[in-house]
């Protein structure tokens, strides 16, 4: 049941319908125009309202789809970067693998390539495993090198995995000689620890050798171990010991040990 206050509303618009109904034709059109501009500013402002709603929704939707975009262009920018630093190692691999290819089409030697798959962290700069075994042909004290130099020697091997040693490791001792002057030696481990990894010593030099920053070292062959003519390295300095009766020098390896990937294997 309608209250008081909404049964005198009622009342009015009944009132107010009839008088509209019985008044002239000139009268009514008057009052209809009246009431209307009565109630225009409401219809303007629920228009208004309207208009703002819907111009809202489009902002949402529209600041929605940029941040919907805007991930998928960061997903899509990650991938590209993962993409891009894929493709940068797999060329520097390839460069690799061309430059171990073409010595080996270069070299009189039957060698057989193998990968770096471990390092000993206890002897980081001395030793390292490589995916080839006895399966492949390896046995103990087989050299290995790089085309850049010589790298050391197979000691223990497995049947898919050997291990190898460095140059400058007390348990790879080199026959050597000085491509300039013809002296020979013995590189052997630095006197003075690892304070450079590719820096080792070269022993069992006469008392007068002309030794000379730059020239070159290589393997000489009489070791038993490595064949003659695997470049070693270039000297760097020289100094007399024993008291003057003998010489030794440093020597800095051409192959740097620090970035190997990949090596060569020179098989029997």
């Amino acid at each position: 049941m309608l209250n008081r206050p909404h049964h005198v509303a009622w009342t009015v618009v009944v009132l107010l319908t009839v008088v509209l109904l019985n008044l002239p034709e000139r009268a009514a059109g008057h009052a209809k125009f009246a009431i209307s501009t009565l109630f225009l500013p409401l219809f303007g402002l629920v228009g208004s309202g309207q208009t703002l709603v819907e111009q809202g929704g489009a902002t949402l939707a529209t600041r929605r789809s940029l941040l919907q975009e805007l991930d998928r262009l960061r997903r899509e920018n990650q991938q590209l970067q993962l993409q891009a630093l894929q493709g940068a190692a797999a060329l520097r691999e390839n460069d690799r693998l061309r430059q171990l290819l073409g010595w080996r089409t270069q070299t009189r030697w039957h060698t057989q390539a193998a990968r770096v798959i471990a390092r000993d962290p206890e002897n980081w700069w001395r030793m390292v495993l490589i995916d080839r075994g006895s399966r492949d042909g390896l046995r103990p004290n087989l050299p290995v090198f790089t085309p850049d130099g010589l790298i050391g020697r197979v000691t223990d091997v497995g049947f898919s995995t050997a291990q190898v040693v460095f140059v400058g490791d007390p348990k790879c001792r080199v026959a050597v000689v000085v491509r300039e002057t013809g002296e020979q030696g013995v590189i052997t481990a630095p006197s003075a620890g690892v304070l450079d990894h590719r820096l080792v010593d070269l022993t069992h030099l006469p008392r007068n050798s002309a030794l000379k920053p730059g020239q070159t070292v290589f393997t000489s062959g009489l070791g038993g171990v490595f064949p003659a003519g695997l470049p070693v390295g270039s000297v760097v300095d020289s100094r007399t010991v024993g008291y003057g009766l003998s010489t030794e020098a440093r020597v800095n390896l051409f192959a740097d040990t620090s970035r190997l990937a990949e090596l060569l294997v020179l098989l029997p």
